[in-house]
């Protein structure tokens, strides 16, 4: 059976998402911050939102060949961060990646010593693409690829996300139009790496509901309809729910929960739920508490993306222990490898520093496995 975690991407490139107040997207306190054109995030502050720079485009690929290296059997946890982990149960703890970063020799050594798995930044964010029908595969086939040949999970990201939407969908208004686009974006990506994957994120989206093309002209069933393709793309995927702000067992998460159960009231349509846990210097006492609270469902729990300003071993330490606390938490992957790749440079949340050596926090995390 394959190891390989994907959350395979499907949430749009093309508009920059606007920043919305309070729990259904950031609770009081935090601020939308755009980051780049594939990510904005809530950050704890009352700064204003930072703004980038228009992507340049891509031009799409319809026909690159379909990767056809078969799935690791399973390969060696290593001795380092991933190693250690395992040996207490888990799954995997791995690295976001990409071409980029694969192709840093040091990043690339550290991805095969300490992470067990790799999730996709940028290569399977292509979502649904700018120009109808059209679907870039280049990226995202080697970086499974590389995973393969390397005995990595992979982990992915979402199918159907409220932001950054093209325009050609956004302006969508009929139920049977959207429903073919949804259903052939997510049977056209789940399909190609069906069977390489251990599971896959369906949905970025919290009890809110917030305001988009899916829910304005779906209301909630679009959520139980996005975990019905998919598993009908690939059946054996563990399927996932994620989002951001679920770092303490705020509204935001009961509100996840809440989302989950009723959904899966009419059967289990999906697996698991993950934690981004984006966390500020200090901020890692609720981990515990959202950890218990999304573990309440019944489901397996992921903490997805997690970096922590400054990268305190208090910081760390408290969420590893809140992982190895909880039995549902399978798996933890850091939101990069070095400081000097991470999204939130300038704040040093990364366990490797900008010559790729380790900091305190990963000896900190190492001691207390």
């Amino acid at each position: 059976m394959s190891k390989l975690l994907a959350f395979v991407t499907v949430a749009v490139i093309a508009q920059q998402a606007a920043a919305v107040a309070v729990w259904g997207q950031c609770d009081a306190g935090s601020v939308c911050t755009y980051s780049n054109p594939y990510y904005s995030q809530c950050l704890p502050g009352n700064a204003a939102p930072t703004t980038t720079p228009q992507p340049t485009s891509t031009p799409p690929t319809t026909s690159v060949p379909a990767t056809s290296t078969a799935p690791p059997s399973g390969g060696s946890p290593g001795t380092g961060l991933n190693g250690k982990f395992v040996s207490h149960g888990k799954v995997f703890w791995g690295s976001c990646a990409d071409s980029g970063t694969l192709n840093i020799a040091a990043n690339a050594a550290i991805l095969k010593s300490d992470f067990g798995g790799v999730t996709p930044v940028r290569v399977l964010t292509r979502r649904l693409s700018d120009v109808q029908g059209q679907f870039t595969f280049g990226g995202s086939d080697a970086l499974v690829n590389w995973a393969v040949s390397n005995g990595k999970m992979i982990r992915g990201h979402n199918f159907i996300w409220h932001s950054q939407l093209p325009s050609w969908v956004s302006s969508i208004n009929n139920k049977a139009t959207l429903t073919s686009v949804m259903q052939k974006h997510i049977s056209t990506l789940g399909g190609r790496y069906a069977g390489k994957l251990y599971g896959n994120e369906i949905l970025n989206e919290d009890g809110s509901l917030r305001s988009s093309v899916w829910s304005n002209v779906f209301g909630e069933s679009f959520v139980q309809l996005a975990f019905q393709y998919a598993r009908t793309a690939d059946p054996k995927a563990k399927l996932y729910i994620n989002d951001y702000n679920l770092d303490s067992n705020n509204a935001k998460t009961q509100g996840m929960v809440a989302l989950v159960k009723r959904v899966n009231a009419n059967g289990k349509f999906i697996d698991g739920i993950g934690t981004q846990m984006h966390l500020s210097a200090g901020g890692a006492g609720g981990a515990q508490a959202a950890l218990t609270a999304l573990a309440s469902t019944g489901l397996d729990v992921a903490i997805t993306e997690l970096d922590i300003a400054n990268a305190a071993a208090n910081d760390y330490t408290t969420v590893v222990k809140a992982c190895l606390n909880t039995p549902q938490c399978v798996t933890i992957t850091s939101w990069g490898v070095s400081d000097t790749n991470s999204w939130r440079a300038s704040t040093n949340p990364l366990l490797f520093n900008g010559s790729y050596q380790p900091k305190p926090a990963y000896n900190a995390i190492i001691g207390i496995l």
